[in-house]
């Protein structure tokens, strides 16, 4: 069951895509949410900030630690870890959603969520470059309205790159292990409309669920994509990638704007 739930209510899904090609917020098939990023969130942590994309809002802070994870000192594999975590207040939803900790594990979705977080921004850091130190990247949703992993992604990235800019401002790093930008999107098809950036009322809707992790040079780290209806076709794919590009390129140009 999908824990994101629809913060406007009273709509009917099948209106999702009107004839007109316009979707239930008046936006074009291939347009973003409007996208806010507030750096220095919590102040804190070395690096943070809140993305807001649309309705949904994740806030993102990465902290060090200057030792590495205990399975890496024992195997001496050299350099620093990246790693993530993942969670949801439980009024970020319209019915509350149970803190995991009173149920003593961390449910499944998290885990898998935490992990594609986790992996998609080692993949652009050079870990070696890094040092004998660990990020911990924490994304918690504090308002979910869809899309809150790939949020949470491309919010990360910018926490991990103002951690980055402190340590080098600090003396403790002598170059930027980060090789490029990242941003993460979702996608979708209904009424055999490809659509960019899914709300939750689109994602309950859509035939299609997708999302996209890739680099700002638009190399690919991750794709999930799931068929909710009727399998999808290999065209339909290049279709959701294309709109994936789009919006990929989008995201990073104003990640950059708030990191210079």
């Amino acid at each position: 069951m999908k824990k994101e739930i629809n913060l406007s209510g009273g709509i009917d899904l099948d209106a999702v895509v009107e004839t007109s090609g316009k979707r239930i917020d008046g936006r074009a098939a291939d347009e973003l949410r409007s996208v806010k990023f507030t750096k220095d969130y919590i102040t804190s942590a070395k690096g943070s900030v809140l993305i807001e994309m649309g309705n949904t809002r994740v806030i993102c802070t990465a902290s060090v630690d200057e030792n590495v994870p205990g399975w890496m000192r024992y195997q001496k594999v050299p350099g620093g870890w990246v790693t993530a975590e993942y969670s949801m207040l439980p009024g970020a939803t319209q019915d509350r959603t149970q803190r995991e900790a009173t149920k003593g594990k961390i449910g499944g979705r998290t885990m898998e969520i935490q992990r594609l977080i986790g992996r998609s921004l080692r993949a652009v850091v050079n870990l070696k470059k890094l040092g004998r130190r660990q990020i911990y990247l924490d994304c918690d949703v504090i308002q979910a309205d869809g899309g809150t992993r790939t949020a949470s992604i491309t919010g990360a990235y910018v926490a991990l790159k103002l951690a980055i800019q402190r340590l080098m401002k600090d003396g403790l790093l002598k170059e930027d292990p980060v090789s490029e930008g990242l941003a993460a999107i979702s996608c979708g098809i209904h009424k055999e409309q490809p659509i960019l950036d899914l709300c939750y009322l689109e994602d309950s809707a859509a035939e299609v669920d997708a999302n996209f992790v890739m680099t700002e040079s638009g190399k690919i780290i991750e794709i999930q994509g799931t068929a909710e209806e009727a399998p999808f076709s290999k065209d339909e794919l290049l279709q959701m990638m294309t709109l994936a590009e789009k919006g990929i390129a989008e995201l990073t140009a104003l990640q950059k704007e708030v990191l210079n």
